[in-house]
């Protein structure tokens, strides 16, 4: 257990004459406000804090960043104020606690916006002073270190959090140490089957090579000491996260698995890093394409190293990392390492190339109002930029893997991109959907014709392109729903002989736009013309009683409609928000099941079509928010919906067996089966009968408990996308 006299011993052996007294202060404040509260674990709350603020300690951070660890949680947890803050430790400690304060559940709608906008409020503060997101990584790190004392349900949702956001958070700012034990203990979470037996595998495999660690070690230092370079060499296993993602990407399983050993190398100098990867390549043989100089170009992040892998005498392949002592404090503390205190600087400056990202990160999600996408777009960003390219002018710039000329168009410039037709890649014209890889150089070519597409919101790899395209879509898209709306209303109000003209001209419609929470004459057309309002309820209001008589088409029209298309009426019936006649039907590209979150999607002379939000189409059809709409299950009568899983399992006797067994052991209908076999694997499609999320998720986990199953994953029809 971690006692407050543990953090004053661990501050003052990086810095003699710190603050004891702010830290001090803090700790009794701390104490006082969070007095009587538990943790899940039963512990006392203080805990906590404390624990929080020995890793910034252990992180060599300031006293204000170290006190505002110990304070972190009064705010959302306790009776404590801003103000009060403000008034005992000054504007300081105050803005940096209120900026790793979650964002109050009951200020918005859904559980989604209140994350996203909290991501928002941490992005903006970290701008300012980059110590928040180091305490907010601080205290995610405990959090998961005691994750085991929550509901199964809450485990998932914090470590799923943890690896699409923290972690990348936490790589991006270079702290290699933090990442990858917050990776670690997700990965532990979300797939805890998997973990345990690559754990095993990798005991098994250390057990069986017996000192291979330590005698690869020896050699190394050996022979750099003999060829007079100086350097430390440390031997480590990667981490789990790291080679079951390795295994994913390469399609192995566990008994294929063969690189999972480092060696660190570190140098007191540049000169001495190529040197030691000279005299590494004439002891093993290198494996071709995975020599890496992150020293010449460094990441993003600012790490730099020089990276090798090689095969031992033995057909061991391991990766070895050389760097200077300056290179590996940055690679494993990141911005902490280097952090300027001293100057006075607490924020990420304006020429400082190493906070770039985040300048333009918080540039590129300002305008983004729709929770989902904010989160899709963040995801994104932070994750490393691994692919360098020039401009036939030589300046470079860094993308994603999977980039193409779209996203180095948009990089250029706004309209470059939108009018963007082609590129030259090293001098020959290639299409848009071409690859760039390491070292391309790129030459643009535009039209002023041409325009962006929907087809290429799927293309690009950045969320800056998505956005500016998604944007000029939105707006090409609601001027068009603008004008079809305007027809629309002036059509229905020929047929009552309403003067709707008259009425616009003489501000009638305030009433109506209020009544619908829109402040513009412009937004109504869009509504109708988008299909969230019809314009016979909107004419209506201005219709006498004889005129109202007149005899409509409409139910005709509907009920021709619902002959058609699913549209859910009977059991699981889907209540649209705010409106109680517009047509439904669940999409059949994911079928969405009750209890999972659910998102209703305006079609075009469809009524709303409903995708579960994990659809994968959801993420293509939402560039327009104005064409979503609330849903929600109006109720859980019993009834049967179809699922597709995909299993991959070992290519054995009688497994396909033991699965279907476990299957009708759930009283679960199969309604569909496909199994092909390769490579020592066997996969097999089924379509099943299931009732709710629930049923799905026990089907699932039954499944993945059987003794040869690799994967068990809910499939989508991505063909079936709903328009």
């Amino acid at each position: 257990m971690i006692r407050f006299e543990d953090i004053l011993d661990k501050v003052e052996s990086y810095k003699p004459d710190f603050d004891e007294e702010l830290l001090q202060k803090a700790y009794i404040f701390s104490a006082r406000e969070h007095r009587g509260q538990v943790r899940s674990s039963g512990e006392p709350y203080l805990i906590h804090p404390l624990n929080v603020a020995y890793i910034l300690a252990d992180m060599r951070l300031d006293e204000t960043s170290i006190a505002v660890g110990l304070l972190h949680d009064v705010i959302e947890d306790t009776l404590t104020t801003k103000e009060i803050l403000q008034e005992t430790f000054g504007d300081d400690v105050a803005e940096l606690v209120d900026g790793v304060t979650k964002i109050s559940r009951y200020a918005y709608v859904s559980k989604e916006e209140q994350q996203a906008e909290t991501f928002r409020k941490m992005l903006l503060a970290m701008v300012s002073d980059l110590r928040v997101v180091l305490v907010k990584l601080a205290d995610r790190l405990h959090n998961m270190r005691t994750l085991e004392f929550l509901p199964e349900e809450k485990q998932l949702a914090v470590a799923k959090e943890t690896l699409e956001i923290y972690a990348p958070i936490a790589n991006r700012l270079g702290m290699g140490r933090i990442k990858s034990e917050l990776e670690d203990l997700s990965f532990r979470y979300l797939h805890p089957r998997e973990f345990e037996e690559l754990s095993k595998a990798v005991n098994e495999k250390l057990s069986v090579s017996g000192d291979l660690v330590d005698r690869i070690r020896k050699s190394l230092a050996g022979t750099l000491a003999s060829n007079e370079i100086e350097g430390d060499v440390f031997g480590r296993v990667k981490s789990m996260y790291s080679i079951w993602s390795k295994m994913r990407r390469q399609e192995i399983d566990i008994g294929q698995l063969y690189d999972y050993l480092a060696f660190r190398i570190v140098t007191p100098s540049v000169k001495d890093c190529y040197a030691g990867l000279g005299i590494i390549h004439q002891m093993w043989r290198p494996v071709p394409g995975r020599i890496k100089d992150y020293i010449a170009m460094p990441k993003p992040n600012f790490y730099q190293s020089l990276h090798t892998t090689v095969v031992a005498d033995k057909g061991q392949p391991f990766e070895v990392q050389i760097r200077t002592r300056e290179m590996d404090l940055i690679a494993e503390q990141g911005i902490a390492a280097h952090w300027k205190y001293k100057e006075g600087r607490v924020g990420a400056s304006g020429d400082d190339a190493n906070f770039l990202w985040l300048r333009q990160l918080v540039e590129w999600q300002h305008d983004i109002k729709d929770p989902r996408v904010f989160m899709n777009s963040l995801k994104i960003d932070l994750y490393p930029d691994e692919v360098y390219t020039f401009t036939p002018r030589g300046d470079v710039f860094a993308f994603p893997r999977g980039a193409m000329p779209l996203d180095f168009a948009y990089r250029i410039h706004t309209d470059v991109g939108h009018h963007c037709v082609g590129a030259r890649v090293n001098g020959k014209l290639v299409p848009l959907r071409t690859l760039l890889k390491n070292g391309d150089i790129v030459e643009v070519l535009t039209s002023t014709t041409q325009t962006p597409n929907r087809e290429w919101v799927n293309m690009v790899a950045t969320s800056r392109a998505r956005h500016k395209i998604r944007h000029w879509l939105n707006t090409e898209q609601k001027y068009r729903s603008v004008e079809l709306g305007r027809k629309l209303i002036e059509k229905e109000a020929k047929r009552y002989k309403v003067q709707w003209r008259k009425l616009v001209a003489e501000n009638a419609l305030d009433g109506v736009l209020s009544e619908y929470g829109i402040s513009k004459l412009d937004d109504l057309y869009a509504d109708v013309g988008y299909g969230k309002i019809s314009a016979r309820s909107i004419v209506e209001r201005f219709a006498t009683d004889e005129q109202k008589e007149k005899p409509t088409d409409a139910g005709v029209i509907q009920q021709a409609v619902r002959k058609i298309f699913p549209f859910t009426s009977g059991p699981a019936a889907i209540k649209v928000k705010g409106y109680d006649d517009l047509m439904t039907y669940l999409a059949k590209c994911c079928n969405p099941l009750p209890g999972e979150p659910i998102i209703g999607y305006i079609t075009r002379g469809k009524g709303v079509a409903i995708h579960s939000a994990n659809c994968p189409n959801v993420k293509n059809l939402m560039f327009n928010p104005d064409r979503e709409i609330a849903v929600e299950w109006a109720d859980q009568r019993q009834s049967q919906f179809q699922v597709d899983l995909e299993i991959v399992m070992d290519d054995r006797q009688g497994i396909l067996a033991r699965v279907i067994s476990t299957i009708a052991n759930l009283k679960t209908n199969i309604r569909q089966m496909d199994s092909r076999t390769g490579d020592g694997k066997a996969t097999a499609e089924l379509v099943l009968e299931i009732a709710d999320l629930k049923h799905l998720e026990k089907v699932t986990r039954s499944i993945a408990g059987v003794d040869g199953v690799m994967q068990v994953e809910r499939k989508y029809n991505i063909r079936h996308a709903t328009a």
